[in-house]
């Protein structure tokens, strides 16, 4: 099965990291069902030297090249991937999304109601490439905005939702959607490095959440965890 992680900066992840990206592609390589496959049309981390997403320096060295396909990007959201997951599903023939979007929409672009627009025009537009693509959609999770920002908490609870209405408003037996609770034991004080991405443990807690979403639902794969600790010490040196 092919999955394409579509995401923010929290995917994309800066020179240095792990990312989540990573701890599921370990988790599918390991699943007894494979091959599994991550897809798309990016592979870079972002480098704050150039503020680009210029970097290849992973801090897994086992992290396969190809392995490392995604489309996510610092400061994207759903208001810039609506655009390009059409071409992107085309082009990388993906049968799952797994989609982490919206904190930076709501941050920086748009309100609650016009990201939710924005999330229900990416769905259709990746239905228009593939009619039986299947989403995992994580909610806008809680971030060190949130805690002192009163109104953007709520927009993010309000997003969340409208995201809900659209779920269940979209899916369909051949396309199924899945939306994510908050990852259980997701603390930004011990789960990020700045309150908003993800550290070590962090990147485990949401590949956890996308993978147990699809065995659960689907049968695909297994419970994360299943082969290895889903929240082994952080190693030295990540974030």
């Amino acid at each position: 099965m092919r999955f394409m992680c579509v995401g923010d900066s929290m995917t994309i992840g800066r020179a240095g990291d792990f990312t989540w990206r990573y701890r599921m592609w370990q988790h599918l390589t390991a699943a007894p069902d494979g091959p599994h496959e991550l897809v798309g049309p990016r592979t870079e981390l972002y480098e704050a030297e150039t503020g680009a997403a210029t970097s290849s320096a992973y801090a897994a060295d086992d992290f396969p090249p190809a392995a490392r396909r995604h489309l996510a990007g610092w400061g994207e959201g759903w208001l810039h991937m609506a655009p390009l997951i059409a071409d992107a599903v085309t082009a990388h023939r993906p049968d799952v999304l797994l989609v982490s979007l919206g904190l930076i929409d709501l941050g920086f672009y748009t309100d609650s109601a016009q990201t939710a627009e924005n999330a229900r025009a990416f769905l259709t537009a990746a239905r228009t490439a593939n009619p039986r693509i299947r989403c995992v959609l994580l909610p806008v999770i809680p971030n060190i905005r949130a805690e002192s920002d009163a109104p953007f908490a709520a927009e993010c609870a309000r997003f969340n939702a409208l995201l809900t209405d659209t779920v269940a408003t979209l899916t369909t037996p051949d396309s199924p959607l899945l939306l994510l609770p908050h990852p259980p034991a997701y603390d930004i004080h011990t789960a990020t490095y700045d309150g908003t991405h993800p550290n070590a443990t962090g990147e485990h807690h949401l590949a956890a959440s996308f993978a147990n979403a699809v065995h659960e639902a689907w049968g695909v794969g297994t419970r994360y965890g299943a082969e290895t600790s889903p929240l082994e010490p952080a190693v030295a040196g990540s974030r």
